[in-house]
């Protein structure tokens, strides 16, 4: 079964310092048809402006996956972590028991963009944990790069629950075949540009839902950047 989630049917807050869509319920967003997917809870596509960003901030029991397009994000928690984001890494914060962070675009000029995604994890109440790795665009081109799962594999993140996160970058004639094994979904999200997901042409914020599938073909990409969520 094939559902589509057309970027412009988001929501979609713009507070001035930041440009923010929800492909799921999100704060003063509420849609009950759109609550999350197996437990992906969130995808925000957000701009923050120069200068500006989240203020420290509570959060507990969600694993919170950072993944820049454009510009730096910098993070500081109460773990004592301090780092800058920018874009092919991905980072990994495991909320558990509740932890403190903030998020900041510190450039003078030029937007940060990037992709904030929520899951929920297999067991609550874990120790807070924090994980952030570089994936180059040669590991994606033509190929979906596993960059978050359970175990860490092949350099992965480690996220706390049944998920794997794959992102990939598509042009021409790259071709992509994903296997879906039985009992399992996905989630496409394209984070720019645009191509074909089994069958059904996509564009930047568009994302689709698939379940009872063998398989997940991407194609015809034009300047694509897209991540691929393998949920139980």
């Amino acid at each position: 079964m094939i559902e589509l989630r057309r970027a412009a049917e988001r929501g979609h807050a713009n507070h001035g310092w930041l440009d923010s869509f929800h492909s799921f319920s999100f704060a003063d967003y509420h849609d009950p048809r759109h609550m999350g997917f197996g437990s992906l809870r969130v995808i925000n596509e957000d701009r923050i402006q120069p200068g500006t960003g989240f203020g420290t901030h509570s959060h507990r029991d969600i694993e919170i996956v950072s993944y820049v397009l454009q510009g730096a994000l910098a993070h500081q928690d109460s773990m004592g972590n301090g780092s800058t984001i920018v874009p092919g890494d991905v980072q990994r914060m495991s909320a558990g028991t509740g932890v403190r962070h903030s998020e900041y675009n510190h450039e003078p000029s030029g937007v940060t963009h990037f992709l904030q995604i929520w899951l929920e994890p297999a067991t609550r109440g874990i120790a807070p944990g924090y994980e952030q790795k570089h994936f180059d665009a040669v590991s994606k081109r033509g190929r979906l790069r596993l960059v978050a799962s359970p175990d860490g594999r092949e350099g992965s993140v480690t996220i706390h629950q049944d998920a794997h996160m794959y992102a990939a970058l598509l042009n021409g004639s790259e071709h992509v075949v994903h296997p879906l094994s039985r009992g399992r979904r996905a989630y496409v999200h394209v984070a720019r540009g645009s191509l074909t997901v089994t069958g059904y042409e996509l564009g930047a914020g568009d994302a689709l839902k698939a379940s009872d599938m063998a398989e997940i073909t991407l194609e015809r990409g034009e300047q694509a950047e897209v991540l691929l969520f393998d949920l139980a």
